[in-house]
Formats: structure tokens, sequence, C-alpha cells
């Protein structure tokens, strides 16, 4: 069948609508007074813009925006959860260098693209199993405008009454996952191109039409996508590889007509991909001790069976059955098993903790690919069944198929209007800093070790975005501790530095955590996991003790405090909002500012040390 791409386009169109809409609510919403910077989808997207901007600068591989050490002959740096997925960075910071696109600019412009590439992957695929471009369209735009809702996360929250509206379209968050979602859907696309061929796969296998039907070059192209997603995203290669297994249990399990050949093509790509995990083992194992701690690993085998993404999967398994035993689809049928192991794969990535005894925040499964998953193999599971009833011929089945495809889009609107506007506030606060950026990038334009030095930003959201519109590091940053360039003491004591700056007392540190609204503060000191249930299996909420008996420690840390003391990070600048008096006490105790610079709602000073 040739495929009818124009329906794929569109499909691709929306969904590169979808991604740039908080973008085009920032400009509404800043109006003239827009400065130009991008709008964050999710408050992680800080952390990959930093990266993202460090490598457009020319910044090594191992480097920290935060902090400003990179590695270097001498100084070398250990891996980081950046490092390790350079994949899908580097795509976007090559052209970028190459352009002279700036990080804010790119992160915006990689967001549609992802989105515009992997609607066409999975329209691709649809389309190659349905034989219907009308369905692979809507199928297309079901998968991944109903993302969030799969997951049992976003708009559903908010409407249903029973949560709050967040993610945003999480497959779409930049540039982890959604630049491992186009390689992804590519692999599942490429793996079923080569087994669609049935029977005949024994001895005319390339005797079909098209440039993509050699074995070889099927292999090589599924295990280059495959290679993408490893040096991309962990979730996202973790769930292929998963795919891939299910995949060849459910041939080993059901033997369609021409298995052991097509077994022995899994074989070859399996060979290959594991070749792949070699140099990634390598990498992992130079990584950061404090990766082990951001990633709050637990030990555990106890199952877990009713996330959403799971129970779209166990329906889609019962439809299969009930289809076959029905007498409508066969389980020997190349297309049922290619939709079954779709289903089991969302089962396994949150139960493998099962045979290996380690669960890692399986939450990230739940909302960056499983609920992707399951979707699709829902959507599959209905293609089957529209393709034997032969509905392709249907007027009234195209209407539906153009009605479907209009209630997804329609659905993609309300995940936008709803989501989006949780972030509105916090994109306009980061616009309204971006002169500051403008500023600091001039100070820096003849100095080549800028990234060393330190901007001490009284705005905690602003403070985390800097790395991303300017060289500079900064003192403290909410993300500072997901890079490999600073321990989890150092992260703490530099927290303590921006509070005692700040002028933050310990009864004031102290009652902000007990009344559970210092999530921040919780994160700095206690780290990622201790402030909610929703990232550790193995959840512990924080006690009184434990916050008094830090409140003491950084009461101590006051007390004693010497900006010359060994540890104590020096200051070069200091960007405070001019909305409010802040405490400049300590600041002044230690540094002489210079007359301060006014850029809109923030004044940036020099600092020079006492």
């Amino acid at each position: 069948m040739k495929l009818r791409w124009r329906f794929g386009l569109i499909a691709g169109l929306f969904l590169a609508l979808f991604s740039l809409y908080p973008q085009f609510k920032m400009i509404y919403l800043r109006g003239a007074e827009w400065n130009g910077h991008y709008a964050y989808n999710d408050i992680d997207e800080v952390a990959y813009a930093a990266y993202l901007k460090a490598l457009i600068d020319g910044r090594p591989r191992r480097n920290d925006p935060y902090t400003g050490r990179d590695d270097a002959p001498g100084h070398p740096q250990p891996e980081s959860l950046f490092s390790i997925q350079f994949a899908g960075p580097y795509t976007i910071a090559v052209p970028a260098r190459l352009l002279g696109i700036s990080a804010p600019w790119a992160m915006t412009i990689s967001g549609a693209v992802a989105a515009f590439l992997t609607a066409l992957a999975v329209f691709w695929l649809i389309s190659m199993l349905t034989r219907d471009p009308v369905f692979a369209m809507a199928g297309s735009l079901i998968v991944l405008a109903g993302g969030a809702l799969f997951a049992g996360e976003g708009a559903i929250g908010e409407i249903t009454g029973w949560s709050y509206a967040y993610p945003y379209f999480p497959g779409f968050r930049r540039y982890v996952p959604a630049m491992a979602f186009p390689a992804f859907f590519a692999l599942v696309a490429l793996v079923w191109r080569y087994i669609s061929a049935g029977d005949r796969h024994a001895t005319h296998r390339t005797e079909r039409d098209g440039v993509l039907d050699s074995p070889v070059l099927l292999a090589v192209l599924a295990a280059a996508a495959f290679g993408f997603t490893v040096f991309s995203y962990f979730y996202v290669w973790t769930t292929a590889a998963a795919w891939l297994v299910c995949l060849a249990l459910c041939w080993v399990a059901a033997r369609p007509t021409g298995a052991p050949t097509d077994l022995k093509w899994m074989a070859a790509l399996g060979v290959m991909c594991a070749g792949l995990l070699l140099p990634y083992a390598y990498l992992l194992s130079n990584r950061s001790h404090t990766m082990d701690d951001v990633q709050m690993l637990v030990l555990t085998r106890v199952p877990d069976l009713m996330r959403p993404p799971e129970l779209i999967s166990f329906a889609v398994i019962i439809a299969l059955v009930l289809g076959a035993a029905f007498r409508v689809l066969s389980l020997k049928d190349r297309s049922a098993l290619f939709a079954a192991s779709l289903a089991l794969t969302p089962i396994a990535v949150f139960n493998q903790q099962v045979l290996t005894g380690q669960s890692l925040q399986p939450i990230h499964y739940q909302v960056f690919i499983g609920n992707y998953v399951a979707g699709l193999a829902a959507v599959i599971t209905a293609g089957l069944y529209w393709t034997a009833f032969d509905l392709r011929k249907s007027r009234s089945a195209r209407v539906a198929g153009v009605l479907m495809a209009s209630l997804a889009i329609m659905w993609g609107f309300v995940e936008c209007h709803f989501t989006v506007r949780i972030l509105d506030d916090v994109n306009i606060s980061r616009d309204e800093s971006f002169p500051v950026g403008g500023y600091l990038t001039e100070l820096a334009k003849d100095d080549p070790e800028a990234h060393k030095k330190v901007v001490l930003h009284f705005a905690t959201a602003e403070a985390d975005d800097l790395p991303t519109i300017a060289p500079q590091s900064v003192l403290w940053a909410r993300h500072q501790h997901v890079f490999a360039g600073v321990t989890w003491d150092e992260n703490k004591e530099r927290y303590f530095q921006q509070l005692y700056y700040e002028g933050v007392s310990p009864k004031q540190l102290g009652d902000g955590m007990k009344r559970g609204g210092d999530f921040v503060s919780m994160i700095a000191i206690f780290g990622w996991g201790r402030h909610t249930d929703r990232l550790n299996a193995a959840h512990k909420p924080l006690t009184f003790g434990e916050i008094d008996e830090e409140v003491r420690n950084y009461a101590s840390y006051v007390e004693n405090f010497s900006a010359q003391a060994p540890g104590v990070v020096a200051l070069d600048y200091l960007v405070i909002p001019n909305d409010r008096e802040p405490f400049l006490d300590n600041i002044d105790k230690w540094y002489v500012r210079d007359e301060g610079r006014n850029l809109g709602k923030y004044v940036v000073y020099r600092l020079t040390p006492r």
C-alpha cells in the first residue's frame, strides 16, 4: 500500500502546534513586553536547557552549568545523567551552534520538531498495520494527545476534581523524553516493517517493494534507533528493550508461520542492541555517586499492577482474547501478536522489580513512556477490529475516523488550556528576568572563564533558569544537585549560604518545612523524594525531629559563618528583585556592591570582597 503521508503531516502539524502552545501563551500574556524567553512546560526543563546552552557555547560533554566545573586535563569530571544521555542534546546543540540559535529558541524549535516527527513515526506504524490513512491519522493523534490521560494525569485531574492539571503533554518535555520519542516509535515501526511480511519471510523477503525491505538495512536502522534511545533517556530505552523481549516471547509462544526466521532476525537485532549497551555501561561505571542519591533506587519485590497504563494494557489483552474467542481475530496473526507485545510492555516495566528486586522511580514509566505504549497498543487493537470488519471501505467509517481525529485534537487543546496555565506566572517571571541574562552575557563577552564566575540570585525560579540565558554559574539552584559537579553535602552547604545571604533565620527555615509549604528547602536539605510520595515507592515523610536537627545545623552554620572560610563560595554578582526591600546586611558584611544596574524588575550588582 502506498502511504498517504498528507494525513500524517496533518497529525504532525497539530502535535507541533500543541508543543508550541505554551510559547504562544507566554507571548500572548506578555504582549509587547515579551523579552524573548522560551516558556517551559515542566520545571525540570531548566536543567536540560542549561546543559544544552553549555554545549552550544562549546563546553565539553561533561560540564556542570550550575557550578561552572567542566571536564579538563587534570580536573576530570564524573559522568552525570546529562553527559550519559547526550544524544538528544547534541542533536539540538550542533545545528544550533552552527546556525547561531540560542538555547531558548533551540528548546522551542526542538520540541516542535520532536512532536512532529513522533506523530509521523506513529502514523507510519499504524498505516502499515491498518492500511487506513484516516484511521492512522486519528490513531497518532489519540496516542500522543492522550498521553497524559493514559497516565491518569494532566487535565483530567482538574476536570474530575480529584487532582490538579499537571503535567502538560509529558512526552513533549524538552529534550527528555521528546527527542527520544521519534527514535522509539521509529524502532517499533521498523520492526513491524520486517515482521509484517508474513509467510513470505522464509523465501521471498527481499522481493518486497520499497527501499526499507532489506532485512540487514531494517536491522541496522532499528538498532540505530534503539541506540539513540539508549543515549537519550533511561526510561525510554529500557521500555524499548522490554518491548523487544515481550515481542520475542509472543513469537515463541504463538509460533506464527515463519517464526524461526523472524526469531533469528530478532536475535541478530538483539545482539546489535546489546552491543550498543557496552559503551553505555562504561559511561555508567564512571558516574558520579550523586547520581545514585538523586535516582532514589528502592529495593523491593512487591508487584505493581494498578497503574493506569497497566489497566489499559489489561483491557487490550482482554480485547484480543475476546476477538480470538469470537473468531474476529487470530492470536497467531502477526498484527495481533504485535499488539499483545505492546500491551505486555507496561506490565513488564512496572513489575520488573519482582525479578530484579530494584525499583527506580516507576512514575517516570507511567508518565513518560508506558502510557504512550499502552495507548498505542489500544489504538492498534482497535485498528485490528477496524480492519477485521473491513470498515476502511465504508464512507461512514471514514467520517468516524475524521471524528476521532477531531475529538483527539479537541482533547489536545483541553490539555493545553488546563495544564499550561499552571506555569503561566513562573514563565512570566522567567521572561521578566531575561534581560538579566542578556546583561550578564554582555559582561562575560571578553571573559573566557565567565562560567566560573558566581551569581547569587534571590529569586528561586529565576536562579534555576539563569544558566540557560547567561554563561555564569550560580551559588545555588533548585536543580544544581542533579549534575555531577557537587556532592550532596556541598549542595546543602551552598543552600545554607543562600539562606544566610537572604537573611532567613533558623526559625523561619524550620517553620516553612513543618507547615509543608517550603518544598524547596525540603528538597535542598533532604533530597528529592522526601517531600512527596510521587517519586519514591518507599517514601518516608519528614519528621519534625529530622527538621529540627537540620535547623540546628543551619543555626550553627550561620553563627560560625565566614565568607573567607574553606568551602564557602566566593560571589561575583548579586541579582535581587526591586519590587521589595531585600535583606542585604549579610551581603554587605562581606562584599562591597557597586551602584547596580536596573533591568526591569531586577537589579544586578557587581560584588567585590571586603
